[in-house]
């Protein structure tokens, strides 16, 4: 099959926490031959083809100022109208020529803001005392509130918000210590974080900033950006096998990966923290309170080459001696983001034994360098083990699934046709082609059900669409999938500037947006997804969730259909099975805990105001531990349902016998209000700061003993095999019922 080249790229990057390669450069590049080359490629290839003129130079200065104060707390309205008529008149020739000052210029402006706050809010710390009897809230997400008028107003919104954290200290079980000093801490370190941003940092933000005033998914990518979006695809790198995080000044062990040359070695334990860094045989680097992503790089380097850490034992006190390790770098598998499977076997409506598989499939990877290794192939080897193992039915889990390579979509989706059309794409030009499945073999012609959710983007979109245009699979999951329905490709920015020299490796890369897929239907996902022939309740079904919440996407719109066979002697029976799994889901338990935390997190979302009464919040956390209480007894009292579940991976597919799961594994386990640990290497330090992020979650209100989600059961999951069940019980009476009809007239 012919290779395309061109990527679905995930909605979000996913970012390793691992070590990469390869070792620091030399010297950083030219940001402003880098910014006025994205200016030109974005205006003469991006899928909009707009130039970038005053109009859109005012949006990405509005954009910018944003993506530094998104949640409207530090800049007040009169600073942005300062700036507005500054630079808005004249930002778009200064991109174009290069002059990237008002980046710079912008971003004093935001650390002065900053200081200036965090040394008030500070002597609030220490001076204020709250009763929490007030009838006041506070608004949970300010980012669509108007920005405050002046330093008074601002004033109050920040008090609020320090009672608001005061507060969820008080309330809070997993407090750290005593409020002042905890908020003391906290803000302390958005300084210190601040303190580390450089201008070439907030220059980055800039132009990153340029290409997502384009489309959201369009983006500048540092030469650390791609190293890790290289990873993702290929899930597989260079370095010791580790997870950071910045805890306290120091680089943190959170996780060994296993099999990792740190795992390997042996000494690297979690909780460790790493003072210093020495490569080779050189002199160690000191790396206490020094920015987390450039320990990440100092500990980057090539394969076979030694690191030496200096490490502060997990047990061990400031005092304590230092161990130093020293550890050979080698090639790391990220086996978490690698599609896996589950053997179940359960009764079916007879009460006879049915086998059912499900695989999940977290990302459409392809490894351009190594072949065999790619989503389908994984994929190929897990079917077919399971085929071995008889399966009656199939579901793949593609939730929380934010896409990757559009030619993995299109050759697995090639695995359950016959042949033809996959997706349509349209160039800037209006130029339709087909991508298509050239193979007639098909690897499996079983029921099957695609299990989605509202995360479910891109190539994920692509798979589900086709399936379901051809009538070959079941759509069962939130109302619709994310809605990403464009393509990018990554352009090498080096090689448009010939005169950067040396500097010209390091220049990163465009992701731009270069044109839009279609379903061989006619349709598109773009804003509206795919829709679900069944839906369940998920707590990720939320308007706030999906393409439409973004900034500046690309409008809906549909093409003429492809020529395609659709599939017509294997039925779906779907009007049936969405009316046996709806009396079910009414009366599930589960589900209807699922539709009460859904409401929940509807409402307050529409609210956007958390209370600042103590004793309003502890009757509310009351209320949510009772419900929590009540659900965990109920499902003590269900009786577990009689199956079995074998686990089945790429390290055990080709085994005689299979792992026996005794509680198989619950996917996906986050929820939206789950809080991400720090990430080495995360992209764009000038606009995520962990530390502030913890500021700004903690005046949300959201209570420790609240859960929006639930970790222990996969309602979802479930729900989706017992659907898979009927279709297969369905299938089989139809079948059976077809050939006695069959026979009674072969008879006559």
């Amino acid at each position: 099959m012919k290779r395309i080249r061109t990527l679905l790229l995930p909605t979000a990057l996913w970012l390793t926490l691992c070590f990469l390669v390869p070792p620091l450069p030399a010297a950083d590049p030219d940001h402003s031959q880098i910014s006025v080359t994205v200016g030109r490629l974005l205006e003469q290839h991006h899928y909009n083809q707009q130039k970038l003129d005053e109009e859109v130079g005012k949006q990405i200065l509005v954009n910018y100022i944003e993506a530094l104060d998104h949640s409207r707390l530090y800049f007040t309205q009169g600073d942005v109208d300062t700036l507005l008529q500054k630079y808005g008149s004249n930002i778009d020739a200064r991109i174009l020529l290069g002059n990237a000052s008002p980046a710079v210029e912008i971003f004093a402006l935001y650390r002065k803001r900053v200081e200036e706050r965090i040394a008030k809010v500070k002597q609030w710390i220490e001076k204020e005392k709250f009763d929490f009897k007030s009838n006041r809230s506070i608004a949970i997400n300010r980012q669509k509130l108007p920005w405050p008028k002046d330093s008074t107003e601002a004033d109050q919104i920040w008090h609020d918000r320090i009672e608001s954290e005061f507060l969820q200290e008080r309330l809070s079980k997993q407090s750290t210590g005593e409020p002042k000093k905890v908020l003391n801490r906290r803000y302390g370190q958005v300084l210190k974080n601040l303190e580390e941003q450089t201008d070439a940092d907030a220059v980055n933000t800039f132009i990153s900033v340029i290409a997502q005033t384009y489309d959201p998914h369009s983006d500048y990518l540092t030469k650390d950006d791609l190293e890790d979006f290289s990873i993702s695809m290929k899930l597989s790198l260079v370095g010791i096998g580790a997870v950071l995080q910045s805890d306290e000044g120091y680089a943190k062990i959170m996780e060994l990966v296993v099999g990792g040359p740190a795992h390997k070695q042996g000494e690297l334990k979690v909780g460790d923290r790493i003072a210093a860094v020495a490569q080779g045989d050189e002199e160690f680097v000191d790396t206490v309170d020094m920015k987390l992503n450039r320990v990440v790089r100092m500990i980057r380097g090539n394969k076979g080459t030694t690191v030496r850490l200096q490490v502060l034992p997990a047990q061990g006190t400031e005092g304590a001696a230092r161990k130093v390790i020293a550890i050979v770098r080698d090639e790391v598998k990220i086996k978490d983001k690698e599609a896996k499977a589950e053997l179940i076997e359960k009764k079916d409506s007879n009460g006879n034994p049915i086998r059912l598989g499900l695989i999940t499939l977290p990302l459409f990877y392809s490894d351009m360098d190594k072949p065999g290794k790619s989503t389908t192939d994984d994929m190929l080897r897990l079917l077919n083990r399971l085929k071995k193992e008889n399966i009656a039915g199939l579901i793949i889990d593609l939730r929380n699934n934010g896409g990757g390579s559009l030619e993995e979509a299109v050759r697995l989706t090639g695995l359950f046709i016959r042949k033809g059309p996959v997706v349509q794409v349209k160039n800037a030009n209006g130029t339709l082609r087909s991508l298509r499945d050239t193979d007639p073999t098909i690897a499996y012609d079983g029921p099957l059900i695609v299990l989605t959710n509202t995360l479910s983007a891109s190539a994920s979109e692509i798979f589900a669409g086709a399936l379901q245009d051809y009538g070959r699979a079941v759509i069962v999951g939130d109302r619709h999938t994310f809605g990403k329905g464009t393509v990018q490709t990554v352009l090498d920015i080096g090689r448009f500037i010939p005169y950067l020299g040396g500097g010209g490796k390091d220049a990163g890369a465009l992701k731009l947006t270069i044109q839009k897929f279609y379903r061989v239907a006619g349709g598109s996902t773009q804003l509206n997804g795919v829709t679900s022939d069944i839906i369940l309740p998920s707590i990720y079904d939320q308007d706030e969730i999906g393409e439409k919440a973004l900034k500046n996407p690309l409008p809906h719109d549909e093409v003429p259909p492809a020529v395609y066979d659709r599939i017509v002697d294997a039925p779906l029976f779907i009007d049936e099975l969405r009316e046996l799994s709806k009396k079910r889901v009414e009366s599930d338990p589960e589900f209807k805990h699922i539709r009460e935390n859904q409401a929940r997190v509807k409402k307050r979302i529409a609210e956007n105001a958390v209370s600042l009464n103590e004793k309003e919040r502890r009757d509310e956390m009351a209320k949510n531990k009772a419900r929590e209480k009540a659900m965990e007894a109920l499902r003590a009292k269900r009786k577990a349902p009689e199956e079995k579940t074998w686990e089945i991976t790429l390290d055990n597919v080709d085994k005689p016998e299979l792992q026996l799961v005794t509680n198989p594994p619950v996917e996906p386990a986050a929820t939206p209000a789950a809080k991400p640990a720090a990430q080495a290497g995360e992209k764009k330090d000038a606009e995520k700061k962990p530390e502030k992020k913890k500021a700004d979650d903690a005046a949300l209100g959201e209570d420790d003993d609240e859960e929006d989600g639930d970790s222990k059961v996969d309602a979802v999951k479930d729900e989706a095999l017992r659907i898979l069940n009927d279709l297969v019980d369905i299938s089989r009476s139809r079948k059976t019922a077809s050939v006695a009809t069959e026979t009674a007239r072969a008879s006559d």
